[in-house]
């Protein structure tokens, strides 16, 4: 029997899928019990939604990409009822997105867009469960602890410290209770990791929090996930509702001693919750704000308890690295970042979604092997990587190998992975000032460095891009940042300032150029820019009769002409112009 498989993440959603996966109701209801219908996570070609798997049940399947419920009557009739598959709308089968699937290693995304993520079934179908059933039946805590250091995993989330090193100290410390936190409140402007593989595969989430609490001596999880992702949200508490009722969560686990339980805390949007010690505060009910450390959560954390904190992708990682074994992971990565890393790929790229690499691949491996290069073929320029917390690497670098060590040598961080590609068009002073804008305003003002140093920095990035900079302004651009970074509390104020470090260490003649020649080189900066009208102008007057403030002049058929004193620079002229007629210089 054929299965309609429809990709209905927050990504396929947008796109339109439930209206694809309601038209297919209304089609298959004339045809009860002959096709099987339902849904899946996001497979990660998030470029191609709505997306349509077809299997035959033996076996072989291929998937349709960008389909409208305009479509799905002719996918019912040709490829349903009279199989006969629509070659030209399939993205996924022989031949088709050469690169992006083989060039990756899918360990954390192993089972998103594959298994419908609201059935406990299909996950136990796919191995699920047996991880923490392997450890609490032939493992003890401490062999468990020492597979994850062998791994060489280290936390997904941005720190990158060695997640088996994290649970051996949260083991070791005193308590009679101890608490396993995953840190779900993702708010890096372009990432959608632990969002897609929430929404994707939530059960080996709460699996991998399961294996950490009988490593660590803990009974009780908490998931601190941001509100803002219904959807992930709403797949947890079904996951936590199922592995309860088949004996997976609560009292004497598999017929063991071993208890767990897991509830789910929903943040409030604050991008500073991210911390920590300003997450362990919201779950308690407190402002979230950051604290001084020591103690580490591993001695004091949860209500002053030992706590072992880790993001969504590091549980993910964790069912596998315990069935596969520790030496399994180490074998891919490099010497010092060992198996593989999830990157929300945004921007200016071709294939935009998620990807899954091993260690060591290159940035260039990743956008043009994999993501299939820059969009319209322009000048590739940049990628930002580690969020507001990351920094700027230039085209000229990125054969630069995907390493901890080597990526914090730029001045970027790995962060929790989202990836931002910016092409020629993209002015880089505007990106250190959008970037400074949202850090700026997501600082819970407790330092004084933060609060009021990111203020100063963004009101100069803003009189920069808005031709009104001096030279001076650079430097005291440099002096506040290594002042925020030494006297922040927090790693949202000790990085704080990096994509402004990195755009002037690498993009300063952009900055010289808005100062001294009062110009964008990216023409993005609008307070910069000229429009002018060239010799393609037909005199259509459409231009005209956009402009707001009637800075346009000329008849019907003449060549128009921009009076500059009106002009508010709105860039309405350029938008609707279909004979490239208008330039902004």
């Amino acid at each position: 029997m054929k299965t309609v498989t429809i990709g209905l993440g927050t990504c396929g959603i947008s796109a339109g899928g439930e209206k694809v996966y309601k038209a297919f109701m209304d089609e298959l209801k004339e045809r009860p019990g002959a096709f099987i219908l339902k849904e899946t996570g996001c497979i990660g070609m998030c470029y191609r939604e709505p997306l349509v798997e077809i299997s035959n049940g033996s076996g072989a399947s291929y998937t349709y990409g960008e389909v409208t419920p305009e479509r799905v009557g002719r996918i019912v009739e040709e490829d349903l009822v009279k199989d006969e598959a629509i070659d030209d709308w399939i993205v996924i089968g022989e031949g088709r997105e050469p690169g992006f699937f083989e060039n990756q290693v899918r360990i954390v995304l192993r089972n998103c867009g594959c298994i419908d993520p609201g059935s406990i079934d299909e996950y136990i179908g796919t191995g699920g469960y047996t991880a923490i059933e392997k450890a609490v039946t032939t493992m003890t805590p401490e062999a468990v602890i020492e597979d994850v250091l062998a791994s060489g995993l280290r936390g997904r989330g941005g720190g990158g410290f060695p997640t088996g090193t994290k649970w051996k100290f949260t083991r070791g410390a005193a308590g009679d209770k101890k608490y396993i936190i995953c840190n779900a409140d993702e708010g890096d402007p372009g990432a959608f990791m632990d969002r897609s593989v929430l929404e994707g595969d939530p059960h080996a989430v709460l699996e991998g929090m399961m294996i950490a609490g009988y490593a660590i001596g803990a009974d009780e999880g908490v998931i601190y996930c941001r509100a803002e992702y219904p959807k992930a949200v709403a797949l947890l508490r079904q996951a936590i509702a199922q592995a309860k009722k088949r004996g997976m969560l609560g009292e004497k686990i598999l017929g063991t001693d071993f208890a767990f339980d897991v509830r789910i805390k929903e943040g409030a949007g604050a991008f500073v919750c991210g911390e920590e010690t300003a997450l362990i505060a919201s779950i308690e009910g407190r402002r979230g704000m950051p604290r001084f450390r020591p103690p580490f959560p591993a001695i004091s954390g949860l209500w002053g308890k030992p706590t072992s904190i880790n993001n969504v992708e590091t549980f993910a990682n964790i069912p596998w690295i315990i069935t596969n074994g520790g030496a399994a992971f180490a074998a891919y990565g490099t010497a010092d970042s060992k198996g593989t890393k999830v990157f929300a790929m945004a921007g200016k790229v071709r294939r935009t979604g998620l990807v899954e690499v091993p260690m060591g691949i290159t940035i260039n491996s990743i956008l043009f092997d994999i993501c299939g290069g820059i969009n319209d073929d322009k000048k590739f320029k940049a990628v930002q990587m580690g969020g507001p917390s990351g920094g700027c690497i230039p085209a000229e670098m990125c054969e630069l190998p995907i390493d901890y060590q080597q990526i914090n040598r730029t001045g970027a961080i790995m962060g929790s992975g989202g990836l931002i590609v910016m092409d020629e068009t993209t002015c880089m002073v505007d990106v250190a000032r959008f970037f400074l804008t949202f850090t700026q305003a997501e600082s819970c003002g407790k330092c004084t460095f933060c609060r009021i140093g990111t203020k100063r920095m963004l009101e100069i990035l803003v009189r920069i891009t808005s031709g009104e900079g001096t030279m001076d302004d650079l430097d005291n651009l440099s002096e506040l940042s290594d002042q925020i970074r030494a006297a922040s509390l927090c790693g949202l104020g000790q990085t704080a300032p990096n994509p402004v470090i990195t755009t002037l260490k690498y993009f300063r003649d952009e900055y010289v150029a808005h100062i001294v020649d009062k110009k964008c080189p990216a023409h993005e900066c609008q307070a910069l820019l000229t429009y002018t009208i060239n010799e393609a102008c037909t005199g259509c007057q459409v231009c005209a009769r956009a402009c707001p403030t009637e800075a346009i002049l000329g008849g019907k058929k003449v060549l128009h002409v921009v009076e500059q004193d009106k002009c508010i620079k709105c860039g309405k002229c350029f938008t609707v112009c279909r004979f490239d007629a208008v330039e902004k210089n």
